[in-house]
């Protein structure tokens, strides 16, 4: 059975690029991708978290590079893109995860910061994916990751330009999914519930809303950061062949709740 499991899910020698790997919860999945023996590119804005992250994680695989990303800039991830072909010659598979949030009413929220927070997360996606698409094309073989979120629709109260940019994401991933198909390129997105942060249990969730987050959880609680780690080696490993196009819940339930 274990021989069985190991073949359905080979991952020993892949490439992988996390862009946003210094955060919450790409750098849960980082570990889990590293400790299936891939080699991690940990990406971010921030080089001092990627370089943590990537410290870490040496004693788990041959392979750990950190890098400083500026997602907003196309220029930065061809950078990056080939800077990691030069050291690995390929990359197996990409996780789009970068992005910022912002609890402000929606009359109140000005052209740049909803600049930001969509081009951190919609366009960061659009980019990562034209960069590290091209290459995966080539080679007619890649496994893209996005980052979509529960907030995608219905919409997320007190994260507005966030709910319209994770909305963009989960629609650029199905049309990506159709385009790249036939190159032999998956394009999926992974739709977490709550993961909450210190800084969004901060700015977003005081007492009330935390109630009504998890009344409407099933499962009553919020989600670990490693409870996104068994989808994420489904989706990059050939145990998803045939999966494409794919928005996949991890949200304790939250999306099929009602009354």
């Amino acid at each position: 059975m274990s021989d069985h499991l190991s073949k359905l899910f080979k991952l020993n020698g892949k490439v992988a690029v996390i862009i946003g790997g210094g955060g919450h919860l790409c750098s849960a999945m980082a570990e889990g991708l590293a400790r299936c023996g891939v080699k991690v590119v940990i990406a971010d804005k921030n080089i001092d978290a990627a370089n943590r992250v990537a410290k870490k994680l040496r004693n788990l695989t041959t392979g750990v590079m950190a890098c400083a990303v500026d997602v907003t800039s196309k220029d930065s991830m061809q950078t990056l893109c080939d800077a990691v072909i030069k050291r690995f010659k390929k990359v197996d598979i990409l996780i789009n995860g970068a992005g910022i949030n912002a609890p402000t009413p929606v009359m109140d929220i000005t052209k740049d910061e909803w600049q930001a927070i969509f081009d951190s997360h919609a366009t960061a996606t659009l980019f990562g994916c034209q960069v590290f698409g091209a290459h995966m094309i080539k080679r007619q073989s890649g496994s893209i990751i996005n980052l979509a979120s529960v907030s995608s629709g219905p919409p997320l109260s007190k994260a507005f330009t966030y709910s319209v940019a994770k909305a963009g994401v989960a629609n650029l991933t199905q049309n990506l999914a159709r385009e790249w198909a036939p190159h032999g390129v998956r394009v999926n997105a992974l739709r977490p519930g709550f993961f909450p942060t210190q800084w969004s249990m901060k700015h977003f969730i005081d007492a009330k809303r935390q109630a009504a987050i998890l009344s409407h959880t099933p499962m009553g609680r919020y989600g670990k950061p490693q409870e996104l780690v068994g989808a994420v080696l489904w989706l990059a490993s050939d145990a998803s062949g045939f999966v494409t196009g794919s928005l996949v819940h991890v949200d304790g339930g939250f999306t099929c709740m009602t009354i």
